[in-house]
């Protein structure tokens, strides 16, 4: 079974989780693009649902399959988000941000009541670090900023190459909310609520890819079955 299956296998279990009626979070990803594509299949089969898009793409996803869409602004309060992650940890602490959609991923996660990651089993670490850490920051002043980043990242015990993250053809990548990324490659992050309260407060950074009390489950996929972790239903 290819790593795509099992990404298939934790969204399908996933939409188990949905109700009809339901204020919904639709992440951003591989795996949670499988989730859109099956949410889509009932949809239009006559599901009633209200979705919140983390990303332009999955909304572009959403829009295609016929999902019904609304704005934060619209409708605040969420019931459930359910979004992928880069690693997660077994007190379901998060990397997330490799689909450069963070800033508006923990902003749809912390307002929903729930949030339930969905991933492979390869995503789960003892210590969070192995996947570069994403930090969305602000194009002006950029090198102010980075040297702040490094100086916060050292204040916090950690240490590591700080790259700015391109495009395929070489150009800078620009966030949907038109900021860049650092990617943080830091091997083992040992102190992640000290890392975050750091990264928190250096001007410049607008967020950062530790989401830390904000998964409430996770439904991981391996090759014996489905893993879950926390609170699911």
């Amino acid at each position: 079974m290819t790593a795509d299956d099992l990404k298939k296998q934790a969204a399908a279990r996933a939409l188990e989780l949905v109700r009809p009626g339901m204020r919904l979070g639709l992440g951003t990803g591989s795996t949670a693009k499988h989730f859109v594509d099956l949410l889509g299949l009932r949809v239009a089969e006559g599901f009633e649902i209200l979705c919140v898009a983390t990303s332009e793409a999955t909304q572009a996803q959403a829009v295609a399959l016929g999902i019904p869409l609304s704005t934060l602004d619209e409708t605040p309060e969420l019931d459930l988000t359910v979004d992928g992650a880069d690693e997660i940890d077994p007190q379901l602490r998060l990397i997330k941000g490799g689909g450069a959609a963070l800033l508006r991923e923990k902003i749809v996660a912390s307002a929903s009541a729930r949030m339930v990651v969905i991933a492979d089993d390869g995503k789960l670490v003892k210590t969070l670090g192995r996947f570069p850490l994403p930090i969305e920051v602000v194009p002006f002043g950029l090198e102010v900023t980075r040297r702040a980043v490094v100086e916060a990242i050292a204040a916090a015990g950690a240490a590591g190459e700080l790259v700015l993250r391109r495009r395929p053809d070489g150009a800078i990548l620009v966030t949907d909310g038109g900021h860049y990324l650092l990617d943080a490659h830091l091997g083992a992050i040992e102190r992640p609520e000290a890392l975050a309260q750091a990264l928190n407060g250096v001007p410049g950074v607008v967020e950062h890819g530790l989401f830390i009390g904000l998964a409430s489950g996770a439904i991981l996929a391996g090759a014996d079955g489905l893993k879950l972790l926390g609170r699911i239903g």
